[in-house]
């Protein structure tokens, strides 16, 4: 993966600008952003769900100790009252939809995964053009709301660990998805022995530190291949040794093929 430089706060904007609140008359409000590689909403949380998308870039979506990487065909569901952190992973134009809690299409207190249609698509872009009070603004956003629920959900996450030890690894981890570093040389770089990494990966992650590294890895390939990388290639970006091993892990993970899994309607 490329080096994206050091993330950057944006501190002339707030995640939530006041007044920009849905509520029963407009249950859906559409923040559009077009921001550099790098650039960061800082952690926060509001009493409104959101819908995290990406017309063009990439994003990761931090929340609930899990990370999401988010390619244009994707979008991520948060929850009302959930804290959570966005940052741009390459040059990004970021359409984040308000969701009225009352009109939430979605239950629950985990975030999703979402197969973004092409209708839906198409409504966000159409919501972009004129966020206002009149009839058609009011028909996209009920057509927002009803195709929101007909959407696939995919099971695609990372866990991140709240030990400061094991969370500075897996930071380190996700920005070196390719490295073969072994954990005793990680080890080194964080100030734990390796016994106590592997304690920690199991203990709070419930998995070991291969599964948590194959995880990530997986989860990485997602803009990769929806950039229209090779598949050779985004096994060797992400340090797999041949484009068959990647592909054997990556249908053993979901079931499908990563050119099926990531085409529109794939999932």
């Amino acid at each position: 993966m490329p080096d994206h430089g050091p993330v950057q706060p944006l501190t002339n904007t707030t995640p939530r600008p006041p007044g920009f609140e849905p509520d029963a008359e407009r249950p859906v409000r559409l923040l559009a952003r077009d921001l550099q590689s790098g650039q960061a909403l800082p952690a926060h949380s509001h009493p409104w769900a959101q819908v995290t998308y990406a017309l063009d870039g990439i994003v990761r979506v931090s929340a609930a100790n899990r990370s999401w990487i988010v390619p244009p065909l994707r979008a991520i569901w948060i929850p009302p009252d959930l804290h959570h952190e966005i940052i741009t992973l390459e040059q990004t134009r970021l359409r984040v939809l308000y969701i009225d809690a009352g009109h939430a299409p979605f239950s629950g207190r985990d975030c999703q995964v979402l197969d973004v249609s092409p209708l839906l698509r198409e409504l966000i872009v159409a919501l972009a053009a004129g966020d206002g009070l009149g009839q058609r603004q009011t028909l996209l956003r009920t057509l927002i709301l009803d195709e929101l629920g007909q959407l696939a959900t995919l099971p695609i996450c990372v866990p991140l660990p709240t030990d400061k030890r094991l969370q500075a690894l897996c930071r380190m981890l996700m920005d070196e998805p390719a490295s073969p570093r072994t954990l005793q040389q990680w080890a080194a770089r964080v100030g734990a022995s390796p016994r106590t990494l592997a304690r920690l990966f199991e203990r709070e992650l419930g998995i070991s530190f291969s599964g948590w590294r194959q995880q990530m890895r997986l989860a990485h390939a997602a803009p990769l291949i929806a950039r229209g990388m090779p598949l050779s290639r985004v096994a060797a970006e992400l340090g797999y040794a041949s484009q068959s091993a990647f592909s054997a892990m990556f249908k053993k993970t979901f079931g499908q093929s990563p050119s099926s899994f990531f085409a529109p309607g794939g999932g």
